[in-house]
C-alpha cells in the first residue's frame, strides 16, 4: 500500500537495551506464551495481538496481556503506549499472572470486540478481559476508557500490574500523583487516570532514573473473584473517573458485548465462511472513526514490511482508495448506514477544494486525509524510537499525501455509484462538485503519476491509474443518466473510450500476453486483478484470462500473491517485502469471476490459515508465514469480505461444491 517516504539513514544503531520490568524477560512464539522460556525477546510477533477500540481510537493487546500500542484521543493522535516501536521508551500497560510459567491463550468473545486472554498454570487459571466501551454518540471526545477486567477461574492466581505511559510518542515527560486510590499521570495537554479495585504503588522505572512516574501492583484472586483496572485518557482538565467496582465493570462488559453482537447480527451474510467474514466486519467497524465514518488503513504506525528495513509507514489515516472500496464490502453485508456515512464524508472532500470556485486549484482530491478530513499529514521521523525489532526509521505522518495518484478518482466514483442501491444521491451542489471533478480529470488523466503503490521510483504511465480513470468516467456517466443530472457527457464519453483504446494498445505486452504494470513495461502488477470487478474487461474474455494466467505464473506463490516485483520495477526503496494479503483476496475474486472455482476456493481457504489466532490480518505475509506491516489492516479485511461474497455467489450459481476449470 503506502511507500510513503524516501530512504532514511539512521544516525546510529540503537544499543541493545534490556529494559526493566516483567515485559523485558519473555519470548513469545507465534501461538502466544511459551512456558518457562527466559530468553530476552522484547518484541512479540506482530500477529500475537488482538485489537480493542471504542470507534474513535484503538489499543493493541499482546497475547501476554500487554497493551503495547494505544493512541488517544484519536487513531491518528500521538501515542500513550508504544512499546511495539520501542520497548524502553514507548511505554506499556501490563496485566498478567505473576507465574511466568503460565500458558496463555487469547480469543474474542464471540461476535464482539471484547478480547479475552486466558492464563493457565498448575496453581490456577486466570483471565483478562480487555475492552473499550463503544462510542454511541458519534461526537468527538478527548475522553477514552480502556477497561482491563481480571478474574480467577480456578485455583489461586497472583497477578501483577505495571502501567508505564509515555506520552507524545515517548517525547513528553509526565508527573505522577497517587490520590484517593487513583494514579494520575499529567503530561502537557493530557491527563490519564488509572483506577483499580486493588492498591497501587508508585515506582521509578524510567531509564534515566528520573523519579516516581510509573505504577505497579501485585494482588491475589481466588476462584470466582473479579478485579479491574480502568485507564482513562482525557484532556488536561478532564473530570476524574469514579472508582470502579467489580459489579460495575461486569455490567459495562455486558453492555459492550450486547452492542457488538447486536451490530454484527445485523449482517445479511449467510455464506460459507461466517466466522472470518464477521470478524472482518467487526475489524472494519473498529477501524472506523464514528464521528465522520472515515476508516483508517490500520490501527498502528511504523510496523515494518521487512524486519529491520525502512518500509515503515504511518497508516492511521483515511485513504480515499481504501475507504471507497469498503463501501462495496459494507453493502454486501447489509451495513448501509456505514456505507452511506463514508460516501457523505467523501462528498465533503470533493467539495473542499471546489466549493464556490470557478477554477480548480490543483487536484480536486488528496489521496488521504486525517479522520476528520484535515489534509495536513506532515511526515516526521521520530529519531528517539528504535523501531520494531530495530526497524528504523519510525515515521509519524505520511508524506504520500502529496503524491499524484490518479486512480483515486475511479475509486471515489465507484463508491458513489455503488451507493445508488441504497438511495444515496447527491444534491445539486454535490453533483456540481462531482461534475467539475470529472471535467478536471478529462484534462488531466493522460499523464504519469506515482501509482496505486505510492512508489518512490518516479512517475510513470501506470496501467491501473488509467483503468481507474476509465472507471471514473464510466460511473460518472451512469450517475448522470440515472439521476438526470447536467453533465458534459460527450466529453466524458470521449475520455472513457480513449482510455480503453489507449490501455489495450499501449499496456498490452505481447510477449507476456498480458496487461503490464505500465506502458511499454513487461512487469506485471496484481492491482490489475480488480479489472473484472470494475467491468473494464469481461472476466472470461481471452485478453483478461491470459493476463490472469500471467499473474498466476509470475506473482503467485502457493496461492499467496505479490503486488509486483520490486527488482524488476524499482520503487526507490531498499529491501524486499512479503506477499500482499489484499492482492491474494483480489486474486480469489478474479478467479471466481473467471469461473475457476476450484483454485479460487483453495486460495481463499488456504489464506484463512494465515490469519492470526483471533482472525486478524496485517498487510503482508512474510517468507516464513509471519505477518508483516501495520496491523490489523482494513484493506485486507475489506478485500476478504469482497472475495467471500463473490466466491459464495459463484459457487451458488455453479450449483456444485467445487467446479473444475
Amino acid at each position: 500500500m503506502a511507500n510513503s517516504g524516501g530512504a532514511v539513514e539512521r544516525p546510529g544503531a540503537a544499543p541493545s537495551r534490556a529494559g526493566g520490568g516483567w515485559g523485558g524477560e519473555w519470548r513469545q512464539g507465534a501461538g502466544g506464551c511459551r512456558r518457562g522460556v527466559m530468553v530476552m525477546d522484547r518484541y512479540p510477533p506482530i500477529a500475537d495481538h488482538g485489537l480493542v477500540g471504542d470507534l474513535q481510537t484503538a489499543a493493541m493487546v499482546s497475547a501476554q496481556g500487554v497493551v503495547d500500542w494505544f493512541a488517544a484521543p484519536r487513531f491518528d493522535s500521538p501515542s500513550v503506549f508504544a512499546a511495539l516501536l520501542d520497548h524502553d521508551r514507548g511505554g506499556y500497560f501490563l496485566l498478567a499472572p505473576e507465574d511466568r510459567g503460565a500458558t496463555c491463550r487469547q480469543l474474542y468473545y464471540p461476535d464482539t470486540a471484547v478480547l479475552v486472554t486466558r492464563f493457565m498454570s498448575p496453581d490456577g487459571v486466570g483471565e483478562i478481559f480487555d475492552f473499550m466501551p463503544p462510542d454511541r454518540t458519534g461526537t468527538p471526545t478527548d475522553r477514552h476508557v480502556l477497561v482491563r477486567g481480571v478474574r480467577a477461574v480456578r485455583g489461586t492466581v497472583r497477578f501483577v500490574l505495571e502501567c508505564r505511559p509515555r506520552f507524545d510518542y515517548g517525547r513528553a515527560g509526565h508527573e505522577l500523583e497517587l490520590r484517593d486510590g487513583a494514579a494520575v499521570f499529567r503530561a502537557p495537554g493530557v491527563t490519564a487516570y488509572l483506577r483499580s479495585t486493588f492498591p497501587l504503588r508508585a515506582e521509578a522505572t524510567g531509564t534515566g532514573g528520573d523519579g516516581l512516574r510509573d505504577v505497579r501492583s501485585e494482588f491475589v484472586l481466588n476462584a470466582g473473584e473479579v478485579a479491574a483496572a480502568v485507564f482513562t485518557v482525557c484532556g488536561p482538565d478532564g473530570e476524574p473517573p469514579e472508582p470502579p467496582t467489580p459489579d460495575g465493570v461486569v455490567e459495562m462488559l455486558w453492555r459492550t458485548v450486547e452492542f457488538w453482537q447486536r451490530w454484527v447480527h445485523g449482517s445479511r451474510y449467510r455464506g460459507r465462511w461466517p466466522g472470518i467474514v464477521n470478524r472482518s466486519a467487526i475489524t472494519l467497524k473498529l477501524l472506523t472513526y464514528a464521528p465522520t465514518g472515515a476508516p483508517v488503513a490500520a490501527a498502528t504506525m511504523g510496523l515494518p514490511e521487512q524486519i529491520g528495513g525502512e518500509r515503515n509507514w504511518d497508516y492511521r489515516y483515511t485513504w480515499v482508495r481504501d475507504g471507497s472500496l469498503s463501501v462495496r464490502a459494507l453493502l454486501d453485508l447489509g451495513f448501509t448506514e456505514e456505507a452511506a456515512q463514508f460516501t457523505r464524508w467523501l462528498g465533503e472532500r470533493l467539495g473542499d477544494r471546489l466549493r464556490g470556485r470557478e477554477e480548480i486549484p490543483g487536484e480536486p482530491l488528496q489521496i488521504m486525509y486525517r479522520v476528520d478530513g484535515d489534509p495536513e499529514l506532515t511526515e516526521e521521523v521520530l529519531p528517539h524510537l528504535e523501531g520494531y525489532r530495530g526497524s528504523y526509521p519510525v515515521r509519524a505522518g505520511n508524506a504520500a499525501a502529496d503524491q499524484l495518484q490518479l486512480d483515486i478518482y475511479g475509486e471515489a466514483l465507484y463508491a458513489l455509484a455503488e451507493g445508488r442501491e441504497i438511495g444515496m444521491r447527491a444534491g445539486y451542489h454535490g453533483w456540481k462538485n462531482l461534475a467539475r471533478t470529472l471535467d478536471w480529470l478529462a484534462d488531466s488523466w493522460d499523464r504519469p503519476d506515482e501509482g496505486v503503490w505510492e512508489t518512490r521510483g518516479g512517475r510513470d504511465d501506470f496501467t491501473f491509474s488509467r483503468v481507474m480513470c476509465w472507471t471514473a468516467f464510466d460511473r460518472g456517466l451512469r450517475l448522470a443518466a440515472d439521476f438526470s443530472r447536467p453533465a458534459d457527457t460527450a466529453r466524458w464519453t470521449a475520455a472513457r473510450d480513449t482510455i480503453l483504446e489507449q490501455v489495450m494498445e499501449r499496456a498490452w505486452n505481447a510477449g507476456e500476453r498480458a496487461l503490464a504494470q505500465s506502458y511499454g513495461s513487461d512487469v506485471l502488477d496484481a492491482s490489475l486483478l480488480l479489472i473484472p470487478r470494475l467491468g473494464f474487461l469481461a472476466p472470461r474474455t481471452e485478453s483478461w484470462l491470459s493476463t490472469l494466467d500471467a499473474i498466476d505464473c509470475t506473482l503467485v506463490s502457493d496461492s499467496l500473491v505479490y503486488r509486483y516485483d520490486p527488482v524488476a520495477s524499482p520503487d526507490g526503496l531498499r529491501g524486499s517485502e512479503g506477499t500482499f494479503s489484499l492482492c491474494t483476496f483480489l486474486y480469489v475474486d478474479a478467479l471466481a469471476r473467471a469461473g475457476r472455482l476450484r483454485p479460487a476456493r483453495y486460495a481463499f481457504e488456504k489464506m484463512q490459515t494465515y490469519a492470526n489466532h483471533v482472525g486478524l490480518f496485517a498487510e503482508e505475509i512474510g517468507p516464513s508465514g509471519e505477518q508483516l506491516g501495520n496491523f490489523p489492516q482494513a484493506f485486507t479485511h475489506l478485500s476478504l469480505i469482497m472475495a467471500a461474497t463473490t466466491l459464495d455467489r459463484a459457487l451458488d450459481e455453479a450449483g456444485a461444491w467445487y467446479q473444475d476449470d
